[in-house]
């Protein structure tokens, strides 16, 4: 079963495993509402394994709403996890390089300490330790930075932009790992079938950029001079959510359990710019 089938990354992940043969659910808000246990209970039966997609990601709003994300990010997994065990479902639980401050210059460790910095990573924070908590069988995979071609995103953002202006002002002080939801999806399906130990994991492209040397392969994949991307800091926006200024995140886990890593953010780009620029 995947729950939040409707966004980008449940999109993908369902059109990966019914490609690949598997008996899927795919359950959205309107068949299952995460944060009521009765309804999760009622929805959640007979299933080997449930990937919880949904999330309140509204990262800036979730500073004026804590309570409404920590329903969403904390309550609900807590709910889940908690069927999961009953029926004996393997849960799978995406969570986000937010839980760490961004404060380090090397890649965070899958088993390093949490120290989130805004309310979407305090939720999210809380929403791992509710699935710890609560379950014995379970997959953690923290990602970051996604872009696909079934919601809106980062590439399609600028892609717009640059329809409208001549040059495009974006930051060079925030790094990390921009991850196509095709390429997590099928980290996700190969974690599952790998049957690895219950842990955390990180699924984010390799290598690693910033959003303004991003966006400059962006305009070259739209055929653009990448010369109209200038530089600038995050200190030129103002918005009420801090973001990690480095959200590079290693990979051992999946080296030491078998599992391949997302190959390099550059090559995955170009392999999935066409579909995700198809309609911006």
């Amino acid at each position: 079963m995947v729950v939040g089938a409707k966004g980008m990354l449940g999109t993908d992940l369902v059109s990966r495993l019914v490609e690949e043969g598997h008996e899927v659910m795919a359950v959205d808000r309107l068949e299952v509402d995460i944060t009521n246990e009765a309804s999760v209970e009622h929805t959640i039966e007979k299933v080997d394994v449930v990937v919880n997609v949904a999330a309140y990601t509204a990262v800036d709003k979730a500073e004026e709403n804590e309570a409404d994300a920590f329903l969403v990010n904390a309550v609900g997994p807590q709910y889940l996890a908690r069927r999961c065990k009953k029926i004996g479902a393997r849960l799978v639980h995406i969570s986000t390089d937010y839980v760490f401050d961004g404060s380090n210059s090397s890649p965070y460790g899958e088993n390093g300490p949490m120290n989130p910095a805004g309310a979407y990573g305090r939720t999210k924070a809380a929403g791992e330790w509710a699935v710890r908590a609560n379950t014995d069988d379970y997959i953690i995979v923290r990602t970051a930075w996604l872009y696909g071609a079934h919601g809106a995103c980062f590439p399609k953002t600028m892609a717009a932009l640059s329809d409208k202006h001549d040059t495009l002002s974006v930051v060079t002080d925030e790094v990390g790992q921009p991850t196509w939801t095709a390429d997590l999806a099928d980290l996700i399906l190969r974690l599952v079938l790998a049957e690895v130990p219950s842990g955390t994991y990180h699924g984010t492209s390799s290598g690693r950029t910033n959003w303004h040397t991003f966006t400059k392969a962006i305009m070259a994949s739209l055929g653009k001079d990448p010369e109209i991307v200038k530089e600038t800091t995050a200190a030129a926006f103002k918005r009420p959510a801090p973001r990690p200024s480095f959200s590079v995140l290693g990979h051992n886990q999946l080296v030491a359990n078998g599992v391949e890593p997302i190959g390099n953010w550059l090559d995955r780009w170009n392999e999935a710019s066409a579909s995700v620029l198809a309609e911006y």
